[in-house]
């Protein structure tokens, strides 16, 4: 199975450009995939310098309901005229950082015919199922991190009840796609047992201290290769790098073979 970023916080090349965001181009023996889409449309301009043809993509999924992940939507369902796109019910609530910004969604979508809302589990295919964070209970304390969720006139923490991860079965492997693991990495890696964890830790404003090499060293401990980028933070990647072997790095214009990591 072949990943490539589309969109990421960094690159590898010159002639793609980064951007605080996520797409992924996942490419298995059956589907073309497009996970998330940024915060623009970048993704889809990107996607030309790699040569990768967005109108062959068969299924799109938003991992959660954020700008930065979901952004480059409206982009997407005019490029792509015939996928269906995968999306948690809840993912166009209202979603904020703190009191004062709007990171959620842009509404005029929501009730696009395309979209394939659902909430639990979702089989798409004999190799593709997605599972919605609300399917688990954390055995990990989970830190919203100044996230909120606006209900009537009223701020609380984000509960993350809109993420969802999809779960990919290809030969004898079973590798996961997670946008931010909002709910915590830890509790991610504990619920799934998967050979690969693609995704975000949602490090970034995390402190680089002992708790963090705990993080790691917990993680290390996991059979699971963790391919990650996005909100994990360089500088929380290298140094966490340092304790997990099991560690690697995506950039956007990156492509990776699932079995190179193995």
């Amino acid at each position: 199975m072949k990943i490539t970023a589309l969109v990421e916080n960094t690159s590898c090349k010159e002639d793609v450009l980064p951007e605080h965001g996520l797409s992924l181009y996942i490419e298995t023996d059956s589907n073309k995939i497009l996970f998330d889409m940024g915060q623009s449309d970048l993704f889809y301009k990107n996607s030309k310098v790699l040569n990768i043809n967005i109108d062959c993509v068969d299924l799109a999924v938003v991992s959660h309901g954020h700008y930065d992940h979901g952004g480059g939507l409206q982009c997407f369902l005019d490029t792509n005229t015939c996928a269906p796109v995968y999306i948690n019910e809840y993912a166009f609530g209202d979603y904020y950082n703190g009191t004062e910004k709007y990171i959620g969604l842009d509404k005029i979508l929501s009730d696009n015919r395309r979209l394939i809302k659902h909430n639990g589990v979702c089989i798409i295919n004999d190799n593709l199922t997605l599972y919605s964070s609300c399917e688990f209970k954390p055995k990990f304390s989970v830190n919203a991190g100044g996230l909120k969720k606006k209900v009537h006139s009223n701020f609380t923490d984000d509960d993350f009840r809109h993420e969802q991860y999809l779960l990919i079965k290809e030969n004898d492997k079973k590798i996961l796609i997670s946008g931010c693991s909002h709910k915590g990495i830890l509790n991610v890696a504990d619920w799934f047992d998967v050979d690969v964890i693609v995704g975000g830790f949602h490090f970034s404003k995390l402190p680089i201290d002992s708790k963090m090499k705990g993080y790691a060293k917990a993680l290390s401990e996991k059979k699971t290769a963790f391919l990650t980028c996005h909100c994990t933070g360089m500088e929380q990647y290298k140094f966490m790098k340092e304790t997990m072997p099991n560690l690697y790095y995506l950039s956007a214009g990156q492509t990776i073979n699932t079995d190179d990591i193995l």
